[in-house]
């Protein structure tokens, strides 16, 4: 155990040397928008309780220790890296728990904490199971960059450095029947700010994922009956950004594995890694950006790795059953050889420890073999039970059928009396009608000739009147609009005391008041300066601005200088206490 794990070590050591070297020399600047996602969609096997909390009960180890880190597009100033460095164990055949610690850089914060898996497996049949996971973060999120420079024309307030401590919770759900399982996530359904008392994240920033994947058995040289190909096809909803849609294909055996994939975000990625002495697995990845906005970046690079310290798998119990069987037929040779009395004292005593060991063995096998007796015989007596309660449900079904079909019949012939009485009713009331209409036929001609020419009369006077109202109306409107065009003329016109700028139509902008916050030059600190506001539960709005390359952020956009000044004078309705401005675009 201690070679093994001075072995690991010193692996370990010499890849991540390795692998660092590779990475300073790919570094270069870069500036692209990155989603605030986990990055993890290539993590298919080892380490996969980030991807979905229920795979930890289905694909980790026993016991188990393991590292993953994702360096992306190597930029110099500061990778947005993460890592992941956990435990995994099964607490039984249906339950596992996990602990451990990440680092996230989503480019904007850097999130550091620690992060607590537990997930169980519910048997729905012999081939069906259903597995919940939880994974539940707290972590600290500060920027991954505090430095901020204003922007120096103007005299605006600084992006303050955030401190929060957040927790943070994440589901999941997976089906499987045979090779096939289909599963969902989410990595922030709840979640809530201790530093701030606020809900973290807003109710339209949510992560969710859905997976699909099919086991398929392989036989391959030198690899045992546990080797697989595993096809996955998933997506990931990212508030913000396009739907990430991608899928992978992996090849895992006792030797080695190898993975590829696509996803339309992050590109096409190819990795491999091998095992060592059936308890160390060490592999690398490499990811190259496909997507327009990415395209011409340096590579993604992963490493992946993982030491198992727990009891054999069942692929060495196939193993032990065989030295046990070995063991048997020693022992019933040396007895039938008759030289049992022939060995020495101390080939008797280590005879007599296999024998009990043996027989040890034989008792756990026996208290295995008669726990799944029981459990098969449980299975049984609930597939009896469920047998009779079809067929008391058939039975209650047919003697309701019957009652509803003498029911049915009860009730037509309820209804084709009332219908013959009604159609009886209604013969005589056509002849009634038939003969009331033929009487006032002619007082209705009359009575409508009359009827017509005064209602010409009264309408005429209705018109007259009308026309009259209209033009009246017409008069007090245009009296009303040149007042208001004088007095929003009169309002238009900036105060001595106040900050002031106005523009001829620009950049496509709307006419309209824009009351402005900040002005920035530098994309990295109007991106930061946008979040900040938005994390304060503010909605902030920008536009561009082609003259002077500025990028404008505003809080809100009003239809007259009234309106503007209100909200710059009550502090934007007491939700930003900084100084703000008034920014007038006038139409063509």
């Amino acid at each position: 155990m201690n070679h093994g794990f001075f072995v690991f070590l010193h692996m370990f050591k010499s890849s991540l040397s390795l692998l660092l070297l590779m990475i300073v020399c790919a570094l270069q600047a870069q500036e692209v928008s990155l989603p605030v996602d986990l990055r993890q969609h290539n993590l298919t096997d080892n380490n996969s309780s980030i991807f979905n909390p229920a795979f930890s009960v289905n694909y980790n180890n026993s016991h188990s220790i393991g590292l993953w880190s994702r360096w992306q597009w190597q930029t110099i100033d500061g990778d947005p890296t993460t890592l992941f460095f956990n435990y995994a164990g099964k607490l039984n055949g249906s339950s596992s728990i996990g602990a451990g610690f990440y680092q996230h850089n989503t480019g904007i914060f850097l999130n550091t904490g620690g992060i607590l898996n537990y997930a169980h497996e519910f048997d729905l049949s012999e081939r069906a199971k259903l597995s919940f996971g939880l994974n539940v973060f707290g972590f600290k999120q500060e920027l991954a960059d505090n430095r901020f420079q204003g922007d120096p024309q103007i005299q605006l307030p600084q992006l303050s450095t955030t401190n929060d401590f957040i927790f943070q919770f994440a589901p999941g759900v997976q089906f499987l029947y045979d090779g096939f399982s289909v599963g969902f996530a989410s990595e922030n359904m709840f979640g809530y700010n201790v530093s701030t008392s606020e809900k973290y994240p807003e109710s339209g920033n949510k992560i969710y994922m859905g997976m699909a994947t099919y086991s398929i058995p392989v036989s391959i040289i030198g690899s045992d009956d546990t080797s697989i190909f595993r096809p996955a096809l998933y997506f990931k909803s990212i508030s913000g950004f396009d739907t990430q849609i991608g899928m992978s294909a992996l090849l895992s055996t006792n030797k080695f594995w190898a993975q590829t994939g696509y996803n339309s975000f992050y590109g096409i990625s190819i990795g491999a890694g091998g095992r060592f002495l059936n308890r160390f697995s060490l592999g690398a990845l490499v990811e190259f950006g496909t997507d327009s906005s990415i395209k011409g970046n340096d590579p993604t690079f992963e490493f992946v790795t993982f030491y198992n310290f727990g009891t054999a798998d069942y692929r060495k119990k196939k193993i032990q059953i065989k030295q046990d069987e070995d063991k048997e037929e020693e022992i019933r040779q040396i007895t039938k050889a008759g030289v049992t009395d022939e060995l020495s004292k101390a080939e008797a005593l280590a005879a007599k420890r296999r024998a009990k060991e043996f027989e040890r063995e034989q008792r756990k096998r026996v208290r295995d073999s008669l726990a799944y007796a029981k459990k098969q015989e449980a299975l049984v007596i609930r597939q009896q039970r469920e047998i009779q309660r079809k067929i008391d449900s058939t039975n209650s079904a047919e003697h309701a059928k019957t009652i509803a079909i003498a029911r049915r019949t009860s009730r037509k012939k309820r209804m084709d009396s009332i219908a013959k009485l009604k159609d009886q009713k209604v013969a005589n009331a056509q002849k009634r009608l038939e003969q009331t209409k033929q009487d006032s036929i002619k007082k209705s001609v009359e009575a409508n000739v009359l009827e017509d020419a005064q209602n010409l009369k009264q309408q005429q006077r209705l018109d007259s009147i009308a026309k009259a109202e209209l033009t009246i109306t017409e008069a007090a409107k245009e009296k009303e609009k040149l007042v208001q065009v004088a007095r929003q003329a009169q309002d238009d016109k900036p105060r001595a005391d106040e900050k002031y700028e106005e523009v001829a139509g620009e950049d496509g902008l709307a006419p309209g008041y824009y009351l402005i916050a900040n002005v920035f030059g530098t994309k990295k600190y109007f991106e930061a300066f946008m979040a900040n506001l938005t994390k304060k539960g503010l909605q902030p709005k920008s536009f561009f601005r082609t003259k002077n390359k500025y990028n404008y952020v505003y809080l809100g956009k009003y239809d007259t200088m009234s309106e503007a000044r209100r909200a710059r004078d009550s502090k934007f309705n007491n939700k930003y206490p900084d100084k703000t401005w008034i920014y007038r675009v006038v139409g063509d």
